[in-house]
């Protein structure tokens, strides 16, 4: 078996544990499995999509409950389950998190994605700082105004031909080995490869100089975790067209 899909087993094999019943009969096990994760976000990509890709990575099974209008929002923000009163808000493991950083950190963490050891996880947390920098541009492309998105795309297209696919090629070439760090499967990897999707959609022609990030994308399409996610029907959200735009402007905005 692919020892990273070994792994990801393994460790969502946690969830389910044994109870000592009530005379002490170890032999009598109680089943317990934690309830998924629900995520509160609109029915689109924006902050979410990054989670969305490492639980599914991790094959955590996960709900959502999309806010549809200032109604849905505004349920939130006065029940206090939003923090700072601003969404993506993650329900797991009893607690309400926000903050995209400090939601993927958790899942990276609980589902053994983030290192084994301080070195690594400064290592994983530099590169995908590296991702969040470019993304955060993806993200905000199709919001803006039509007389702004050329100059966007290229910069977009810029930074990440010149500065960050670059700096992720030489790191893979630098170690030859499969993963950015430690030869594993990392949120690192799966940051990048989310990257790489969503840069494809905007040029379809930028990835081909980069064969190693090729090679990554590849390796980690095949998961079968990811594999599952990227297939027509799945909880992964289409890149946000004009329409998607201007409905989400009139409920909100």
């Amino acid at each position: 078996m692919n020892s990273d899909l070994l792994r990801i087993i393994q460790t969502s094999l946690g969830n389910v544990f044994q109870v000592q019943g009530p005379q002490g009969n170890r032999n009598k096990m109680t089943v317990v499995t934690a309830s998924k994760p629900i995520l509160h976000y609109f029915n689109s990509r924006g902050r979410m999509e990054s989670v969305r890709w490492l639980l599914a990575a991790a094959g955590v099974e996960f709900e959502e409950k999309y806010i549809k209008t200032q109604k849905d929002l505004k349920r939130l923000k006065n029940d206090g389950s939003l923090m700072f009163r601003q969404v993506p808000m993650v329900e797991i493991d009893g607690m309400k998190l926000v903050q995209t950083r400090a939601i993927l950190n958790y899942i990276a963490s609980k589902y053994n994605l983030y290192g084994k050891d301080m070195k690594e996880r400064a290592l994983i947390d530099m590169y995908t700082e590296g991702t969040i920098d470019l993304n955060e541009m993806i993200i905000r492309y199709p919001f803006l105004p039509p007389g702004e998105k050329d100059a966007s795309l290229a910069q977009i297209t810029q930074k990440a031909r010149k500065c960050h696919f670059p700096a992720f090629e030489e790191v893979l070439k630098s170690h030859e080995q499969d993963y950015l760090v430690g030869n594993r499967l990392s949120r690192a990897d799966i940051h990048v490869v989310e990257l790489l999707y969503h840069m494809e959609e905007l040029n379809d022609s930028i990835v081909a100089s980069f064969p190693l990030l090729q090679a990554l994308r590849t390796r980690v399409s095949n998961l079968p975790t990811v594999k599952k996610f990227l297939q027509p029907g799945s909880q992964r959200k289409p890149f946000e067209d004009e329409k998607f735009v201007e409905e989400l402007k009139k409920t909100f905005f």
